[in-house]
């Protein structure tokens, strides 16, 4: 009988698995859904969730290893090649999208469904939107979201559940005198007073210009509209997905009504973000995110 020795020294030794392999490796083993690796320097792939599950173990592993985990399929995302990044796609293991009873105007909706699928099904925020993007790259994008400074209930959004970078699930809805939900998570009820503390500084009003949002997060669903309810929920609206990872929402066909879609007020001479407006943006993302999981900068502008 040979000895481990020997016949290590007549077939060779395996070379050692990179940091990149062995997340990869170890990513396979416990996902449920399919892992697709792309061909690049600093190490990338796809992952789509056949369960929430999948997405959980993702979240711990890219935190072990240093891997971004961004969200797929949201426009204009930032390429992200000079680290390695997992991409992550709601696929039809997410999808679900139903009434929460026959009489009820909410709507429980998951990260993978089409926002085909919510017009069709009568929810006037998602008129004219591109129907192929799944709700939670329209939730990220900034120029979907992008309604009018304090109008962030037009939006619709009641509720979201959101799997933060250190794996706790933050319940983020209505924040006020009769609705004290946020508070019952430890985490939230930690970033809460920062995130008022940064919504009522100077630099916040800065980044109001023409009554339009000029951050990247936004802060002004603090400061909402007289007789609007402050809506935690509203900060992830455009958040480029760099805030956490949605696991489901909840939509109220009721208050939505769509984005207003003039190009040239919005875009045409809106100002960039300057460096001292990005501090605020910074802060916010700190909040959420300290160590980096998801992208620093998910879309490109």
């Amino acid at each position: 009988m040979q000895s481990p020795s020997r016949r290590a020294f007549l077939v060779g030794r395996r070379p050692e698995r990179s940091p990149w392999e062995t997340f990869l490796m170890r990513l396979r083993r416990a996902a449920q859904g399919a892992v697709h690796e792309f061909s690049t320097e600093a190490g990338s792939a796809r992952l789509v969730p056949g369960h929430m599950q999948d997405v959980y173990h993702a979240r711990s592993l890219c935190a072990e290893y240093g891997v971004t985990l961004a969200l797929d399929g949201m426009p204009s995302s930032e390429r992200l090649d000079e680290s390695p990044v997992l991409w992550v796609e709601p696929g039809v293991a997410m999808s679900r999208c139903e009434r929460l009873g026959p009489d009820d105007s909410r709507w429980f909706v998951q990260p993978g469904c089409m926002i085909g699928t919510l017009e069709q099904a009568g929810l006037p925020q998602f008129r004219d939107q591109p129907p192929h993007l799944t709700v939670a790259a329209w939730l990220a994008d900034r120029q979907g979201c992008d309604w009018d400074c304090g109008d962030t209930a037009a939006s619709g959004l009641v509720h979201a559940l959101v799997l933060l970078a250190d794996g706790t699930q933050a319940n983020l809805g209505a924040f006020g005198v009769d609705n004290h939900k946020p508070l019952d998570n430890a985490r939230v009820q930690g970033m809460i007073p920062r995130l008022f503390e940064l919504a009522s500084a100077p630099a916040a009003d800065r980044l109001r210009a023409d009554d339009l949002w000029n951050g990247r997060y936004r802060l002004d669903a603090l400061r909402p509209a007289s007789g609007a309810t402050i809506n935690l929920a509203h900060l992830l609206l455009g958040h480029g997905g760099a805030l956490g990872w949605v696991e489901w929402l909840v939509f109220d066909e009721r208050d939505g009504r769509p984005a207003e879609r003039d190009y040239e007020r919005r875009y045409g001479t809106r100002p960039g973000i300057d460096a001292a407006d990005e501090e605020t943006d910074l802060a916010v993302r700190a909040l959420f995110d300290p160590d980096g999981v998801f992208p620093e900068r998910g879309q490109r502008f």
